[in-house]
């Protein structure tokens, strides 16, 4: 079987892909981009029924192309997954669908990489993974092995008629989980709502949106996550129109708020006395950004109108003061558990020295330790919008320019391969 070969070879066709291959195209770098299923696949199969994005039109989008959409909408995610189609097509991005990678090693006493695919084999001097930071669903081992619960990551999830009669528990809340435990309560379910450490920003203040004054406030661009903010979620939804996650909200509508989620013995399910701190600290890291807001615009002088009633908090319901911190599950009724408890990184694909010991890419701003070896549409790759539509754009055109630079540089000759160039060009006749 021949060999095919390439400068750049791009893995994944999502957001990522996508705006990888524009930059590359705008370089004239001739490049291949694979994906094993659609493009933006994980948009389409892999969320629930009603996702819409987590930040308005104007903002979660690429520069080259607005939504066809209100501009202050959530986009619905399919619509999203058509939007990237749209913009791959406006460039004509050598995308293959329905290919796989199966692995990538560095060939030896000489240049580039080769990469073992579902179609053949192809030889490339770079490889981009563009693969994105949602590759393995996590259920922690804490799951217990009870075959009467169904048990489902939220990426399986995605309506309540899916789910058997009964309550559901909740683990996680961060956007997904949050809103997969509000659509559950608003169907008439009962449910029980993990809380761990998170951020709650608001969805919108003085009559702006928090995606706005992240970005007047040099959020977007912190290069670093603040130290002990690691494991931290941010909650935050589009659903309805948008709208600011309040969990004494969520509780006095019905959802049972529980603690961080520690063990299952016996059909008992239990729980950190974390509750009401993970709570505060939301409402800490709420009220520091109405705080910046303000500051920000006494600063500029600028005419929004004041909103003291997003200063109002709700009383504190009594899953908050009277914190639950063992659920027996059958006597509660609960018949399904949904993990709304993140993703890791599988780069078992990708064979070659650009990994720390814990499988962690090693990198400074997607340009890895592995010369030739490039990863982009990672959480925090060069800032906290990296792994934001717009912020995957911008990292892709760095990446890009990295590469055009190194094409430079190994296209140089010096003063012998010159003049040995020229004497091997026959004189004309």
């Amino acid at each position: 079987m021949a060999i095919e070969k390439t400068d750049t070879l791009v893995i994944g066709a999502g957001q990522a892909g996508v705006a990888m291959s524009e930059h590359l195209s705008k370089l004239d770098i001739p490049h291949i981009v694979l994906e094993r299923s659609r493009i933006a696949e994980r948009w389409r199969s892999e969320r629930w029924d009603s996702l819409v994005c987590n930040g308005p039109a104007w903002h979660d989008r690429f520069p080259g192309l607005a939504f066809d959409a209100d501009q202050d909408a959530f986009v619905a995610k399919d619509k999203v997954a058509d939007y990237f189609e749209a913009y791959a097509r406006k460039f004509n991005a050598p995308i293959r669908t329905g290919v796989e990678v199966k692995k990538v090693t560095r060939n030896v006493g000489r240049t580039g990489f080769t990469v073992e695919t579902s179609a053949g084999v192809i030889e490339a001097n770079r490889v981009v993974a563009a693969t994105g930071p949602f590759q393995q669903p996590v259920i922690p081992a804490v799951a217990p092995q009870d075959d009467r619960l169904l048990q489902m990551h939220s990426t399986q999830y995605r309506n309540p008629a899916q789910l058997p009669a009964g309550a559901v528990l909740v683990v996680g809340a961060g956007s997904s989980g949050v809103q997969i435990a509000d659509e559950l309560q608003r169907a008439g379910r009962q449910v029980y709502l993990s809380v761990g450490a998170h951020d709650r920003p608001p969805r919108a203040y003085r009559g702006r949106d928090f995606c706005w004054w992240l970005g007047v406030l040099g959020e977007w661009d912190a290069a670093t996550v603040k130290p002990g903010t690691e494991h931290v979620t941010i909650a935050v939804s589009g659903a309805r129109g948008g709208e600011t996650i309040d969990f004494r909200r969520l509780a006095h509508e019905g959802i049972t708020l529980l603690g961080m989620t520690k063990s299952f013995d016996n059909g008992v399910a239990s729980f950190q006395p974390d509750l009401a701190a993970n709570v505060a600290r939301g409402d800490a890291n709420y009220l520091s950004l109405l705080d910046a807001a303000d500051a920000y615009i006494e600063r500029n002088g600028l005419d929004l109108p004041p909103e003291p009633q997003a200063r109002r908090m709700l009383s504190d319901p009594a899953c908050i003061s009277e914190p639950v911190l063992s659920l027996d599950l059958a006597a509660a009724g609960v018949n399904t558990i949904i993990w709304a408890t993140g993703f890791a990184l599988d780069y078992s694909w990708l064979q070659v020295n650009a990994f720390d010991d814990k499988g962690k890419p090693q990198h400074q701003r997607g340009v890895s330790s592995e010369p030739g070896v490039y990863f982009v549409g990672l959480p925090w790759l060069s800032r906290r919008g990296s792994s934001f539509i717009w912020g995957v754009w911008h990292d892709a055109r760095f990446i890009a320019d990295h590469i055009a630079i190194q094409r430079k540089y190994a296209a140089y000759r010096d003063a012998g391969q010159r003049a040995q160039a020229a004497a091997a060009v026959p004189a004309e006749v």
